[in-house]
This record gives C-alpha cells, structure tokens and sequence, in this order.
C-alpha cells in the first residue's frame, strides 16, 4: 500500500472513531472500566452529613475545626489491544476485511481509552507476537497503532491463541484492562485464557464474516484455508454440504462460548455485517 493512500485510510479511521468515542463511547468505557481505587486528593472543610471516617484528624486538631478528606478515583489504567492479525482475517465477504474491520474497533477503543487518559498499548500476533508496542498516551501513539493495524504483515499466517496469551503475561505484568480481538478459530487457549483472566481484565471481542457461518449456494467453488494455504472444491449447490456447512460452524461457536463462560471473561460477538457500535455499547452496559 503506497503511503498516501495508507495515511488516507488512517485519517479516514480517525476521524469516523474518534467521533464515536466521544459521542457514544466515552460515558459508556468510562463506567465499564473503572480506576484501581480511591487517591487522596484534598482536605476540606466538614459539612454536615460527612462521613465521620473521613475526617482527618490531625488536620483538626491544628486548625480546631473539623476538617475531612476527599478522595477521587484513580483513572489511569493501561489498555492493550491483543489483535489478531494471522490468514483468517483476511477474510471479507462485502465491502470489509475482518483486519479493516478490526483495525476500526481498535481506534474506537483506544480513543476511548485516551478520553479518559488511560495509556494504551497493542500487541499484533498470528502463531506468535508479530508486533509488540509498549502503552503511552497521545494522539501520534494511537495513530501509529491504528497504521500498524491496517499495514503491519505478519511472518506467519497461523493462530495460536493460547502462546501468545502466555507471552502476554509474561510482557505486562502489570494488572491490564486486554481486549483479545480475533475470529477465535485456533483451537486449545481455555487453559491460557483462565490464567489470564486471574491476572488481568481480559474482555474477548469475537469477530466474524456472515459468509463464515452459512454457504451460499454458487454451484462448484475452489476455497482456500487463509491460514494453511490448502485448497479444495466445493460443490456449494447440494442442500446437505451447506447445511453440514452452517451446523459445524454453530458447533464452533458453541465451543468458543462455553471456553468464554468457563474461563470467566467478558465477550462480545461481532459480525461485520451488523456492525460493532451495538455489541459494544452491549458489553460496556452489561459491566
């Protein structure tokens, strides 16, 4: 991609993202993901009705009058986008690649995040960390991430979620609010993702193509697996291979959900079709 039509699609990103976070985002993230705790911030005057605990005593004692503490919420957290970035999601079946569409709920969340001065980071992984960018603040770092997103090329066109999860820990050990973005078709990450969800916030954002989940009947087609590269003909026009088609990937979506609801961690499904401001606005409500 020539770097005049990429700076396009970044600036383009921003500023549909940068809206949304702010127009219908920010309240909303605000209240899902709150500070570690309670910061001192000043002391005051006693008014009545004042918790008596609050007062501060020994300022009291000097000014001979009451006087008590205030405490604000300590806001800055550190986010990290945990995006998959491997074959599979180069998957689209309309206007959108599963990366572009990514790349647009990564903004979304990480100007979010900004509004409320979190720092945000991002890790880009296929089989393996392909890309790992520590958190910090401002708007040049959240355009670099959304850059990365659109553009970065990985080594490897596979999945492991549950490795990369692992090196995750092992990166921030620092307690994270981690949004795990991916279609979630690599296989054995439940142990991982329990782990994970003791140490940190981990929030699961399960993205996927209409086409991924019912064939459409265009007679004999070659398909390729985005991932191994395998190809096989596919005689869509038959009633029972589109139904075999649809029933298995149902079973994988249960299979994916019940390793959400084991492991304890918050998840959204998202399809591209339906668009992501909704099971957003769904998951921030639902915490």
């Amino acid at each position: 991609m020539e770097t005049s039509e990429l700076l396009k699609k970044v600036r383009k990103i921003e500023i549909k993202t940068k809206g949304l976070s702010k127009q219908v985002f920010s309240g909303e993230y605000h209240s899902a993901f709150k500070g570690r705790g309670m910061a001192f911030s000043e002391v005051r005057n006693y008014i009545p009705g004042d918790e008596i605990r609050t007062i501060d005593w020994n300022v009291t004692a000097r000014f001979n009058e009451p006087y008590v503490k205030v405490f604000e919420e300590e806001r800055e957290l550190t986010v990290m986008l945990l995006v998959d970035i491997s074959g599979s999601e180069s998957f689209g079946s309309d206007e959108l690649l599963k990366r572009e569409f990514i790349a647009e709920i990564g903004a979304v969340l990480a100007f979010s995040a900004t509004q409320n001065n979190d720092k945000i980071g991002a890790i880009l992984f296929s089989d393996q960390i392909e890309l790992y960018i520590p958190p910090k603040k401002g708007r040049k770092h959240i355009l670099r991430i959304i850059r990365e997103l659109i553009e970065f090329k990985p080594n490897s066109n596979l999945t492991n979620i549950g490795d990369v999860v692992q090196h995750f820990n092992n990166l921030v050990k620092k307690r994270a609010i981690a949004f795990l973005i991916s279609d979630f078709i690599g296989q054995n990450f439940e142990k991982a993702l329990k782990i994970t969800a003791k140490k940190h916030d981990i929030i699961a954002l399960r993205i996927y193509d209409q086409r991924e989940k019912e064939l459409p009947n265009v007679g004999l087609t070659l398909f390729e697996d985005g991932e191994s590269g395998k190809r096989r003909w596919i005689n869509t026009s038959k009633k029972r291979v589109r139904e075999t088609y649809y029933n298995n990937s149902l079973s994988r979506e249960h299979n994916i959900l019940e390793i959400f609801k084991k492991s304890k961690v918050d998840h959204a499904n998202i399809c591209i079709q339906s668009g992501y401001i909704q099971p957003l606005m769904n998951l921030f409500k639902k915490r």
